[in-house]
């Protein structure tokens, strides 16, 4: 029998809960952004959804926006798209975060096109896919995707990341990790279940989502204890609940649940995580989580442990130390 949550989550979280389900119409807009000319800034998983709408917004205030997703089809419409909105070309990054060694050719085409980066939205993600898939290197779809695949390939970046911090104001440079409100559902990491184990098929879809989201607040939470004294803000965002294509392993007997659950249109989701990466005050937001829309709020506790940072970080570097 599969297991859904080891823990329930705690009662001081159920008011945060509610906060982020049904937050006040937002008081930060898109206009609120500023200028962005000579900022570069990388979107993972922009060709759709929440990271498309947030490229859009990028573009509009001229940055130099790659979009880095997996299928080249895609972003090549996704930038046709922005191009016709927005006016500004944006650039396309092969990157498949359910492959290691995709994520290090990634980097390495990044690194041979720029100096700097100013910016990096670890936006991509993977909601719910069946229990029987897997990464290439055999990780669980969702903790492989949406955790060690984003930590791989921000620690290839973080070398640029540093060099673009030094010779820019303090607080300019920032990686900003998609989190969930599900991360509230898991309260521990259970290592043994990271790769396709017996333990890790007991878990349902849900299950494995929450743990990867509360693996995101705990990265975050870890790269800003590493490297804020250093100049690189890292802060989680939950973008809210939102009708989008992260919804496409959904049953259709489902449907009518995710409807009532996910029920704010896309372009909402870009807001938190523009306001975290690009307002001056963003600056001020290493290790902080933010939620819909565009407001500071609180994780689940457990993710601000160091012991849990380090251990986890610990493990990526293993899983990455051979790529």
């Amino acid at each position: 029998m599969r297991y859904i949550f080891p823990i329930i989550f705690p009662m001081g979280s159920l008011w945060s809960i509610f906060r982020q389900l049904f937050p006040p119409a937002p008081r930060y807009s898109i206009d609120d952004i500023p200028d962005l000319t000579g900022k570069i800034i990388i979107v993972t998983g922009s060709n759709t959804g929440v990271g498309k709408e947030t490229a859009k917004a990028l573009l509009l205030h001229n940055a130099k926006v790659y979009i880095a997703c997996r299928s080249q089809i895609k972003a090549e419409e996704a930038i046709l798209d922005l191009e016709q909105h927005t006016g500004k070309k944006a650039l396309f990054l092969n990157l498949d975060l359910g492959d290691l060694k995709s994520i290090k050719t990634a980097a390495e085409e990044f690194l041979s096109r720029e100096t700097e980066l100013h910016v990096l939205f670890n936006n991509a993600g993977v909601f719910i896919p069946p229990v029987e898939l897997i990464t290439t290197q055999g990780y669980d779809l969702q903790f492989g995707t949406n955790t060690l695949g984003h930590f791989y390939f921000t620690k290839l970046l973080i070398p640029v990341l540093l060099s673009t911090a030094k010779s820019n104001p303090r607080g300019a440079v920032r990686v900003v990790n998609t989190a969930s409100i599900g991360h509230y559902l898991w309260g521990d990491l259970d290592f043994n279940t990271f790769k396709d184990t017996p333990a890790r098929r007991k878990m349902t879809p849900l299950a494995l989502y929450a743990q990867s989201k509360f693996g995101n607040v705990v990265f975050s939470n870890e790269m800003a204890r590493r490297y804020g004294d250093q100049g690189i803000i890292s802060m989680s965002v939950n973008p809210g609940n939102l009708r989008s294509d992260i919804q496409r392993h959904v049953s259709k007997t489902k449907a009518s649940l995710v409807d009532f659950i996910f029920y704010y249109p896309v372009a909402y989701g870009a807001l938190t995580q523009l306001w975290g990466g690009t307002s001056l005050e963003g600056a001020e937001f290493n290790g902080e989580y933010l939620f819909p829309w565009a407001r500071m709020g609180a994780a689940r506790v457990e993710t601000k442990d160091p012991q849990i940072g380090k251990a986890l970080w610990q493990w990526f570097e293993e899983q990455v130390q051979y790529v």
